[in-house]
């Protein structure tokens, strides 16, 4: 059986009345679509609520599913301690989304649990729901710092626990929209807010799930979006469906958006397999670029496709430019997929005996031993976009007023300790960010004294 409906909620505690107090009146729209969205859940009876929230355990490179039995919670933390839970979990639900991700090698599971009790993100839906339906147990999920498209790919998942146990299931897509709404808001304003907020309504008013893939990483943190992955897991769940969408509600009055929808399957579709055809759009994409690249990127992709397939070192070929083979140079190899950064590893001075082993010795370590990153594995191949930057000679310079963040990167020095941030980075839009970066990655305290450096790179695509 497939998931019976989703709805997109938000989860702001002031719209609960024992925490408003009378201010969640600003947002009536907001609570009349809440309310609306409760009588839905009761007609459909289910037996398993599946809650993804934004403020459950999160991790940079696994998605968290409450373990246990069950969980409790209040909203003591917002002076509404009255205000409580008792949820049952669906453990047998739980068992088969774990049994399902373990057999892909997917990095879901019910591991690392920090936060055992509630979270708002949870509650607020909650609260609305069990004023209308006290039966049906919980799933419980968090979101994480994986691509877009592996969120999609959690959703995919659950869908098929829910057929294979036969469950009576909803999805709660618990997110808030931007915070960046107002100058009054608690994050103040950014362009990007209302842009997103008017974006989001509109592809998911139209259940237009694919277009979820087109928010990139930069849009959606100046943004300051809450609720962009739950979104996008609630439509991996509705994959291969046809959808009836319907947006009921959008409220930005307190500097925060709020939007509330709802999804009704309506049988198979096959036109709505989305992540299939994100995925061989990428591969076109980035098949027809790599075509096209340099002699630079193209000896980094050489290098990782011979890492990555068979542990290989590639030896220098013998038909490149000639300056790669006299010349030497630090270089940075850089790997991104779906938009994301995926392994990013230099040499701020030459270490080889030509750019040519330099490339292919920092293309290699990009793909392998970069400690943010697990290692690129053999199926990521055909979406990885690789760059490779050169770097020119480090010039001292005096003050930050000597920098320009888009054509020069800067080396921050204190004794033994550097750190080093290449030019033109996305999300990096201003010299003392570039500064605080570079010396938060050489481990130099804020108060410590520093020297720069700048130098020039030219970047191969």
């Amino acid at each position: 059986m497939p998931i019976l409906a989703a709805f997109m909620v938000p989860h702001p505690p002031m719209i609960v009345p024992e925490i408003g107090n009378g201010s969640e009146e600003q947002i009536t729209e907001t609570l009349k679509a809440y309310e609306r969205v409760a009588d839905e859940v009761a007609g459909l009876r289910p037996e398993t609520l599946i809650i993804t929230s934004p403020h459950s355990v999160m991790y940079s490179d696994y998605f968290h599913i409450s373990p246990g039995s069950g969980s409790k919670g209040s909203f003591s933390r917002f002076r509404a301690s009255g205000v409580r839970f008792s949820e049952k979990y669906d453990t047998e639900l739980v068992e088969r989304i774990c049994g399902i991700a373990d057999s892909l090698d997917f990095p879901a599971g019910t591991l690392g649990e920090r936060e055992p009790e509630l979270d708002h993100g949870t509650m607020v839906p909650l609260r609305f729901i069990r004023e209308k339906y006290k039966e049906g147990r919980i799933v419980r999920i968090g979101l994480s710092g994986l691509p877009l498209t592996d969120h999609y790919r959690l959703g995919q998942i659950i869908a098929r626990a829910v057929r294979d146990t036969g469950r009576r299931a909803v999805i709660i897509a618990s997110g808030d929209l931007s915070h960046k709404l107002k100058e009054y808001g608690p994050y103040g304003f950014a362009p990007e807010g209302p842009e997103y907020d008017r974006r989001i309504m509109d592809v998911c008013g139209r259940g237009s799930f694919g277009e979820l893939f087109g928010f990139d990483e930069d849009f959606c943190e100046k943004a300051a979006e809450c609720g962009h992955r739950s979104f996008v897991i609630m439509a991996g769940a509705l994959d291969g469906l046809g959808v009836k969408a319907s947006a009921l509600s959008h409220q930005d009055v307190t500097g925060v958006g709020y939007g509330i929808c709802t999804f009704y399957p309506c049988g198979e579709d096959e036109n709505r397999h989305f992540l299939e055809e994100y995925t061989k759009k990428a591969e076109r994409e980035c098949r027809e670029k790599a075509e096209k690249s340099d002699s630079y990127v193209k000896l980094a992709r050489a290098s990782v496709e011979a890492w990555v397939l068979g542990r290989r070192r590639i030896p220098v070929p013998d038909d490149l430019p000639g300056e790669m083979l006299s010349r030497r140079a630090g270089t940075f190899v850089s790997l991104h997929r779906d938009g994301r950064l995926r392994g990013c590893i230099g040499t701020i001075m030459a270490t080889q005996d030509s750019v040519a082993e330099e490339i292919i010795q920092n293309a290699v370590s990009a793909c392998s031993r970069d400690p943010r990153f697990s290692p690129v594995a053999p199926e990521e191949l055909s979406t990885l976009e690789i760059s490779v930057d050169v770097l020119g000679d480090m010039e001292p310079v005096r003050s930050p007023d000597e920098l320009d963040v888009k054509r020069y990167g800067v080396v921050v020095s204190r004794g033994m300790k550097r750190g080093l941030l290449l030019p033109d980075l996305d999300g990096i839009d201003t010299v003392a960010d570039q500064i605080r970066i570079a010396r938060q990655k050489g481990g130099i305290a804020a108060d410590e004294p520093y020297t720069l450096e700048r130098f020039e790179v030219v970047r191969h695509h």
